[in-house]
């Protein structure tokens, strides 16, 4: 028996037998033995003792790799229930999957535990550790995990329960064990506890049993893990700035936005200063989007309901629209809309279509309605209506390839011009519940992958977690602290074309249907909104603050002051000429953190001369009057936009 396993680079090696990951690995160096976590094979990760008994292509994923992160966080929520059933063995366990920088584990206890309680929880993982326990999969019947879990009732609910669940295949079971420790699980786990040795438990919160609140409310712990103790400590410091940063106290203090018990959660008002923000953010986007090849479209909040089954969204998204709106004149139902790609589609199909004239790219900021949960909610970051700057592509199968290129490359340079240099990617494959072929799903993944790798952007790959219509790439962005925060969203759609029936001409004269590729690329305004108040802790650059430039007098200089304010026209400019001291106009300045401020006196007004301060700069007297202009214009001026250069 002969077995070729392609690496990434693209050489071959030949094994005689049925090899594992630790063979592979082995094999080609003791180095990569010593950092491998697990294994990838056709997007799917494994153990390194996962016997490969075919041909295939397999990458070693190893500590330096993002995917790892995943990996180490799932297999620390396994020991924190370890240690939970160690110190509490009455208690009852749900289910714990690694999240964004850490992981959590839901448990029903007889008494309620404190945040006091996790240091000891804490310290019973790190025994775990110390004891370098193996992770063994194993898979048995059902009937026989329902008898082995007959005291866990969350466990047994999993099991019988008639969807798939984490660890539950139709008719059997897969288990990790460790010691004496054993948990429904997929899997894939470290090799051994011994590699879990940097992590801390963070805190206690509420939640429902499987997320809904007609359940038990069970205690869900969560803790962050991380491959070396300065990852650890960087992102515990990185916590602690993260709350000076909080974008709704900047939000107050600078008086942007505001909520009402009137409005209800999930909803925010945008105040002058704050939709002056909002509309530089949009037209800076829109201008960009205009001169790359995109058409601006817009279209409608509501929709007859024949277009939500159309495309499919009542049948799989149903949970986080809104109710509908019954019409009682001529009984129609209506929904508001979740997303706008279905419009998008019916501009489309309202024209026929050449190849010659693909690819289309369709571009709106519209707002969408999702009934999100209260728990879920959290400032602009997760509302229940936002407006997504939303594009839809439509081209050919033989265009995929250099579209996505595109797209990934005009995502990476507009977040770059607010200030987010640092992207990574998430690669979401195919879920549990998704339309279209399996065929059309693998050409679509590795279309995304192949784009990644070509434009150098690392990535990692969220198994299971694509839409129901298609896999996708979500771009995520590090800020200042570091925080990774998703933004962009890149989705092949082979499925909604066939649903609305949406063709164009080819070459030989015959219809043919196309492509489409979704895209957000800032996410929605409110969050990218959010974003960038903490990326850069309230302190805008120039260009976006919504007042630029505060004038501050000192004596009666009205006419001076009149010509500073005519010849910085076009950017935002505030005169405080009240007649109090100069170090009170200051402090208000810096408050509302504007980035310059000009402060000009009788004397400058005599030598035709100003005063500049700029934000975290040194400042500057007695600049001449044209210099200062040219100064405050240059440091205000927007960043360009150059696709191609």
């Amino acid at each position: 028996m002969s077995i070729d396993i392609k690496l990434p680079d693209g050489s071959i090696r030949n094994y005689d037998s049925p090899v594992t990951g630790y063979q592979i690995a082995e094999s080609i160096g003791p180095r990569l033995l010593k950092d491998a976590i697990c294994i990838e094979i056709d997007n799917t990760f494994k153990d390194l003792s996962f016997s490969i008994t075919e041909n295939n292509t397999v990458r070693i994923v190893t500590n330096k790799d993002l995917d790892a992160l995943h990996i180490l966080r799932h297999s620390s929520a396994h020991i924190l229930a370890q240690a939970v059933l160690n110190i509490y063995p009455d208690a009852q366990f749900g289910v714990g999957p690694s999240i964004e920088n850490g992981f959590y584990y839901d448990f029903l206890f007889s008494n309620p535990i404190k945040e006091s309680d996790l240091l000891n929880i804490e310290l019973e993982m790190k025994k775990i550790s110390k004891s370098s326990q193996s992770f063994i999969r194993s898979e048995i019947s059902k009937k026989k995990a329902i008898k082995l879990f007959k005291n866990q009732n969350l466990k047994v609910e999993l099991i019988e329960s008639a969807e798939t669940e984490e660890g539950v295949g139709n008719e059997s079971v897969s288990l990790y064990t460790n010691n004496k420790f054993v948990d429904l699980c997929m899997g894939p786990h470290l090799p051994n506890t011994g590699l879990l040795k940097h992590f801390k438990l963070t805190k206690i919160s509420g939640a429902y049993w499987r997320g809904d609140e007609a359940n038990v409310q069970l205690q869900r712990i969560y803790g962050t893990s991380w491959f070396t103790k300065e990852d650890l400590n960087t992102y515990l410091t990185q916590q602690e700035e993260a709350e000076k940063r909080d974008h709704r106290k900047l939000g107050n203090e600078l008086n942007l936005f505001t909520s009402s018990e009137e409005l209800g959660s999930g909803n925010f008002l945008w105040k002058p200063k704050g939709s002056v923000l909002r509309d530089v953010i949009e037209s800076y986007s829109k201008r960009a989007h205009m001169d790359n090849g995109y058409s601006l479209v817009n279209t409608p909040h509501i929709g007859k309901s024949v277009l939500w089954e159309t495309s499919g969204h009542l049948e799989h998204y149903s949970e986080n629209m809104y109710p509908p709106i019954n019409h009682e004149e001529n009984n129609e139902t209506y929904y508001l809309k979740p997303m706008n790609c279905p419009f998008h589609i019916l501009v489309y199909k309202s024209d026929l279509h050449s190849y010659k004239e693909l690819p289309l790219r369709y571009f709106e900021f519209g707002s969408v309605y999702r009934y999100e949960k209260t728990g879920v909610l959290h400032g602009l970051l997760r509302l229940r209506g936002f407006t997504q700057d939303d594009a839809h592509i439509f081209c050919t199968k033989d265009q995929i390839n250099d579209e996505v290129k595109t797209l990934l490359s005009f995502s990476v340079k507009l977040l770059g011009s607010y200030g987010l240099t640092e992207i990574e990617a998430d690669l979401s494959t195919k879920p549990k519940k998704y339309i279209g072929s399996d065929s059309d799903w693998d050409n679509a993944t590795s279309s995304l992958k192949q784009s990644l790798t070509e434009l150098g952007v690392p990535y990692q790959t969220a198994d299971g977690e694509g839409a129901f219509y298609g896999p996708k790439i979500d771009l995520h962005a590090k800020d200042a602290i570091g925080r990774r925060w998703q933004l962009s969203t890149i989705q092949i759609d082979f499925a909604q074309p066939d649903n609305f029936n949406i063709e164009f001409v080819n070459s030989d004269n015959k219809k043919e249907k196309p492509v489409m590729i979704h895209r957000a690329l800032l996410g929605s305004v409110e969050r990218f909104t959010a974003v960038l108040l903490e990326h850069y802790a309230g302190n805008l650059p120039g260009w976006l603050s919504p007042n630029q430039v505060d004038v501050l007098t000192i004596g009666n200089v009205e006419k001076y002051t009149d010509k500073i304010i005519r010849d910085l026209k076009g950017f935002r400019v505030t005169l405080d000429d009240r007649n109090i001291r100069l170090g009170e106009k200051i402090h208000n300045s810096e408050k509302s953190k504007t980035p310059i401020q000009i402060i000009v006196g009788e004397k400058d007004y005599e030598n035709s001369t100003m005063a500049i301060n700029i934000f975290d700069q040194d400042n500057n007297k007695d600049i001449e009057y044209k210099e200062g202009i040219k100064i405050v214009r240059k440091l205000l001026k927007e960043p360009e936009f150059n696709l191609n250069g």
